[in-house]
C-alpha cells in the first residue's frame, strides 16, 4: 500500500473525517506517529469528527486524551482498563468522537460514519442496499 501523500503533508489539510483502524501492533505504530496525533488533536479542536475501533480507543485516543467517558473499545483486558468508563456497546457516538468494539461491528461503525457524514437518512439507505 502506497499513500497518496506524506502524513506530514497532511497536517496541512482540513479533514471531513479521521478514522483510525484497530489491531495490534498498529494501534501503537498510531498512538506513537506525532503528525496524526497533530491532526487529531485539529480534528478534536475544530469540532470536526474522528473515529476509531477496535484498540485504537484505548491505545490512541485515550492514551493522548482525545476521548472521555462513556466510549467503547475492544473488550480486552489491557484495553478496557486504559479507557475512562469504557461502556460495553458495539459503536458510540459522542459529538465529534465515533469508537466501535471491533471487527465484528466494523459495519455499523461504518454506518455511523456515513450518518455523521451524510445524514440518517442516507446512511439508513446505504444499511438497507447492504442488508445490515
Amino acid at each position: 500500500m502506497v499513500a497518496d501523500i506524506p502524513i506530514d503533508d497532511a497536517t496541512e489539510q482540513d479533514w471531513d473525517l479521521v478514522a483510525l483502524p484497530g489491531g495490534m501492533p498498529g494501534a501503537e505504530y498510531l498512538r506513537d506517529s506525532a503528525p496524526l496525533i497533530s491532526i487529531l488533536e485539529n480534528q478534536k479542536a475544530s469540532g470536526k469528527l474522528y473515529a476509531a475501533i477496535c484498540a485504537a480507543p484505548a491505545i490512541v485516543l485515550a492514551s493522548k486524551g482525545l476521548i472521555g467517558e462513556g466510549a467503547t473499545c475492544y473488550p480486552a483486558p489491557g484495553l478496557l482498563e486504559k479507557m475512562p468508563a469504557p461502556v460495553s456497546v458495539d459503536v458510540v457516538v459522542q459529538g465529534n468522537v465515533v469508537t466501535s468494539k471491533g471487527p465484528g461491528t466494523a459495519l455499523k461503525f461504518a454506518i455511523a460514519l456515513g450518518e455523521q457524514l451524510y445524514g440518517a437518512e442516507k446512511a439508513k439507505a446505504i444499511a438497507d442496499e447492504m442488508l445490515v
